[in-house]
């Protein structure tokens, strides 16, 4: 009977813990979303938000009219920026984007990305480069 209850528990475990979407409003954006929205894409439109909570952390994906993603974390700070088109220079670092204009030139910006300790940015040749947390160029991906 112990075994029962056990592999019960453990099952209502894995349910919780699984990932979990849905499509909110735009006005349930956290401010600091809406305001960076607003800030550096002003001219697109918000197709669609949808809230991602997973392994009790809440994550919030919009999607632009460009074909851009943004990822936001619960708080509204940005985590990730994806699509097709340059992203706008005010969204990246300047020591980045110094760093990209020197070595590789007609070239844009349409990734960028933030972890713990480093800024990954993809670029429209589809190469990866990384950056420390500060900005300076650490390598080829």
């Amino acid at each position: 009977m112990k075994k029962i209850i056990l592999l019960m528990t453990l099952s209502a475990f894995m349910f919780v813990s699984c990932d979990k979407e849905k499509l909110v409003q735009e006005d349930d954006l956290p401010a600091n979303a809406a305001g960076f929205v607003s800030t550096h894409y002003s001219g697109k439109k918000i197709l669609q938000v949808v809230k991602e909570l997973d392994n009790l952390k809440t994550y919030y994906h919009v999607y632009l009219d460009n074909g851009t993603k943004l990822d936001f974390s619960r708080q509204g700070n940005i985590k990730k920026i994806e699509g097709v088109e340059a992203i706008p220079d005010t969204v990246i670092p300047v020591l980045i984007l110094n760093y990209v204009e020197a070595n590789h030139a007609g070239e844009f910006i349409r990734g960028w990305k933030l972890d713990d300790t480093i800024q990954e940015i993809r670029l429209s040749s589809d190469d990866v480069l990384e950056f420390d947390k500060n900005g300076n160029f650490l390598r080829v991906k």
